[in-house]
């Protein structure tokens, strides 16, 4: 079956432009030319992957985005001309997979996508991950304590789910950064303890459980106890 790609982007010509080589590579692409309908077609849930414009009239890219991930985990890499680190940042924290600035290769573009379709592979196994009455189910896209149901970010989630699927071992700020964030910070970033927090005060604080252990100068680690 071929993969299905939504492109969501309002310059008819690039979408034009990128439709076909897409198709020429094998995927069925559809395409939506503002945030609204392109919102619409990525909640039928029918799409593998979305590609989503920043600039969009309708709905901006980061309020699909924001909406999206309400709902689902579906892979999205945001196009755009704007690359500044705080946009890139920005669209990332929002639960973007991946950023491309524009104009971009389509050889780039392609690579992207099929990164993103391999992780998408490798974490959509029906699975269930749990520790310290924590349990998440990784296809499903949700967590509960105590068999109650926790909200969380999609960054959250992939900060949690790295944190369990490697229980027992310490991960240091650098490999959460570069398996949970897979982008490349310039300098130094205080964003692994930010989402740890989060993490922290929805689960640990929330329901007094002890469930992420900081190990002092190396990271953290969840250990399965009660």
């Amino acid at each position: 079956m071929s993969t299905k790609i939504l492109l969501i982007e309002d310059e008819e010509k690039l979408a034009r432009f990128v439709e076909l080589e897409l198709s020429y590579e094998g995927y069925l692409v559809t395409k939506a030319f503002d945030g609204r309908s392109g919102l619409a077609l990525a909640e039928t849930g029918e799409f593998d992957l979305v590609l989503l414009d920043i600039m969009l009239p309708e709905l901006s890219g980061m309020e699909v985005l924001r909406r999206i991930r309400r709902k689902s985990s579906i892979p999205v890499i945001m196009l755009t001309a704007r690359d500044s680190i705080e946009d890139k940042v920005a669209g990332l924290d929002r639960g973007a997979d991946d950023y491309l600035t524009k104009p971009f290769a389509i050889e780039e573009l392609l690579a992207r996508i099929r990164t993103a379709l391999r992780k998408k592979a490798a974490v959509t196994e029906s699975q269930v991950l749990s520790a310290c009455g924590v349990q998440m189910d990784v296809a499903r896209h949700s967590v509960t304590v105590n068999d109650i149901p926790v909200e969380l970010t999609k960054r959250e989630f992939d900060l949690l789910h790295y944190l369990l699927k490697n229980k027992g071992i310490v991960l240091s700020r650098d490999t959460l950064m570069d398996n949970v964030w897979d982008y490349d910070f310039d300098g130094e970033t205080n964003a692994v303890d930010v989402y740890i927090r989060f993490l922290r005060s929805k689960i640990d604080e929330a329901f007094d459980v002890k469930l992420i252990h900081t190990i002092r100068g190396v990271g953290y680690v969840i250990k399965d106890e009660q």
